[in-house]
């Protein structure tokens, strides 16, 4: 490593390679220490086992603290592992903490209880694959049976009803286990029931306390009933009465796909913990935005699977998504994919109000406060539905409305053309209806739709610039219009048209606009259709405009239900692979 980048690093107050290496010795140090103390442990648990003497019993509570302490650095120590890894490390984990399960002494404290709990957990395969990984998974359940009836039941009485019964104990604590499970609901439901009857009701300190037992066991499918009760609680306290580390538990073994809910479960918990909301959907945005590309087919079964379109059917939860895909926006400046997956989040959520088969409870202006409402009104409306014929008035009318939001100076500002903007990049089905009429009119197109196109390519320009940008693109579909009439088109002659010699090249944005207009002629016209590969070859001489013509043969194919003839489909697909094979 370099020496300047190593002192920039002191300075900025990141640790060195010197507090790394300490760091290292650190942990290894206490690795070893734990080791050490394992086998102690160990050894003392095989002794106190063996002899029930009073001496035995005076060792065990004069080393109970220290006891408690080790099994709160072992557990500190197991969480970071997988149970492989840990049956490997220490192979005869199961063997301590057993003896430490079955000892009264140790059992009989919540601390003990506890970590005891939690180091079992860490012993769980999530997804065992082979007899060995299940029989242990249900050795452990049976351990955590035994310790959790030791909370609510008296050992000696269930030892005592166990054996006249003629039942072992491995048979008997999972039934009680779940009978207790079963309990706990039935009483939660008859608390959330009773109201205001304040003595019939679960006292919020007993809420508390069982939501922290929970923490290490939401994924064991024993609980997920209790879990599900929990979170559909709902008493009449003025604070939450969970704990927060019972939420961010269950959200993250949703989220991990380690327990599956109902969805109005899910939505409870984002509801009543709104870090959990904040990273489902950085979650889902993790997923949409990584590294590997996806198409708008799996963004939407990502986004389906999220449950978070159906969560933001309430607006208090879709206003935090949407405010948090304003700030990937403005991050990545409008990067095509944010804009996409905004889109077809959108077209989730109306698909998720659809299904609810009632009335909206909620008025538009809930969902988009910055927008004026007849706005809001108008972009809402599925575009695709309008018949081909009656599309232009609805387009002319979309774009007055922004324009009057955007330029008005009496009351615009560059945050109110940024609101209208972002209003406008949700239901992006009217750029895509915007582009196809200007290509199929004959006439000069009307200014309203050159200023849609503009504003949405380049909402960061003024007004002058906007409109010397569609005194550009006017020029532009001429030349288009005027190559479709000639007798033979070429690539050749597509390309020397979209050329714009007064066009500033520091402006890129008006290069995707002017590539997403050729790139619909050479769909959408059959001209079009025996140049396209060549005439895109051409186009494709970055990675970035690659990426942006892959991004619109996809969107092409998303949309080609409601847009395009069976020619463009096949065509368009013919040309993602070809071109998908390159990058």
């Amino acid at each position: 490593m370099d020496s300047s980048l190593c002192s920039d690093l002191e300075s900025s107050g990141r640790p060195s390679r010197r507090d790394v290496t300490i760091l290292c010795l650190e942990m290894a140090r206490d690795s070893a220490d734990l080791a050490s103390d394992y086998q102690f442990w160990l050894q003392k648990l095989s002794v106190w086992e063996q002899s029930s003497t009073k001496e035995t019993q005076q060792d065990t509570c004069l080393h109970l603290s220290r006891f408690q302490e080790f099994l709160k650095q072992m557990y500190e120590f197991l969480k970071e592992m997988d149970s492989n890894a840990i049956l490997e490390r220490f192979p005869t984990i199961g063997q301590l903490l057993a003896k430490a399960c079955w000892n009264p002494l140790i059992s009989a404290y919540d601390e003990s209880q506890k970590f005891i709990i939690w180091c079992l957990c860490c012993l769980m395969n999530k997804e065992p694959q082979t007899p060995g990984e299940s029989q242990l998974n249900s050795w452990i359940r049976s351990l955590l049976s035994h310790i959790l009836s030791t909370i609510r039941f008296n050992m000696k009485e269930v030892g005592l009803f166990t054996e006249i019964l003629g039942y072992e104990p491995v048979d008997y604590y999972p039934s009680l286990l779940k009978n207790m499970v079963l309990s706990l609901v039935s009483e939660l439901r008859e608390s959330h029931l009773n109201g205001l009857n304040t003595q019939s009701r679960m006292a919020p300190e007993r809420m508390m306390s069982l939501s922290q037992v929970c923490v290490p066991l939401v994924t064991l499918p024993d609980f997920e009933p209790l879990v599900e009760a929990l979170l559909t609680y709902h008493g009449r306290e003025p604070q939450e009465v969970l704990s927060p580390e019972f939420f961010e538990a269950v959200n993250e073994a949703v989220l991990s796909k380690k327990m599956i809910l109902p969805a109005s479960s899910v939505v409870s918990l984002w509801f009543r913990h709104l870090p959990s909301l904040e990273r489902a959907t950085l979650h889902l945005f993790e997923k949409l935005f990584s590294s590997e590309r996806h198409c708008l087919r799996e963004m939407e079964c990502c986004i389906k699977e999220s449950l978070l379109p159906q969560a933001a059917c309430h607006p208090a939860i879709f206003r935090i998504v949407d405010e948090m895909f304003r700030v990937v926006l403005l991050e990545t400046d409008g990067a095509p994919e944010v804009l996409a997956a905004l889109r077809v989040f959108t077209w989730c959520l109306a698909e998720a109000l659809g299904r609810e088969n009632k009335q909206v409870k909620f008025a538009l202006k809930t969902y988009f406060p910055y927008g004026a409402p007849s706005l809001t009104a108008v972009l809402s409306q599925r575009p695709d539905a309008i018949p081909r014929s009656h599309r232009l008035q609805p387009l002319l009318h979309v774009s007055q409305l922004l324009r009057e939001a955007v330029e008005d100076h009496t009351r615009g500002s560059p945050r109110d053309a940024f609101e209208s903007w972002f209003l406008f990049a949700h239901f992006g089905g009217w750029v895509d209806l915007a582009v196809e009429q200007l290509l199929r009119m004959e006439a000069d197109p009307p200014e309203g739709l050159l200023w849609l196109l503009v504003f949405y390519y380049s909402p960061q320009d003024g007004s002058q610039q906007r409109a010397q940008t569609m005194v550009e693109l006017k020029a532009l579909l001429g030349r288009l219009l005027t190559l479709l009439r000639g007798e033979r088109l070429s690539a050749v002659d597509v390309q020397k048209a979209a050329h714009c010699p007064s066009a500033d090249p520091r402006r890129p944005v008006c290069g995707q606009l002017v590539r997403r207009l050729l790139l619909s002629l050479l769909l959408w016209t059959p001209e079009g259709h025996s140049i396209a590969w060549e005439a895109i070859t051409h186009m494709a001489n970055t990675d970035a405009v690659t990426h942006e013509i892959v991004g619109f043969l996809d969107q092409t194919l998303y949309r080609s239900d409601h847009l395009c003839v069976a020619a463009s489909r096949k065509l368009a697909r013919e040309l993602l692979q070809k071109l998908g094979a390159q990058v």
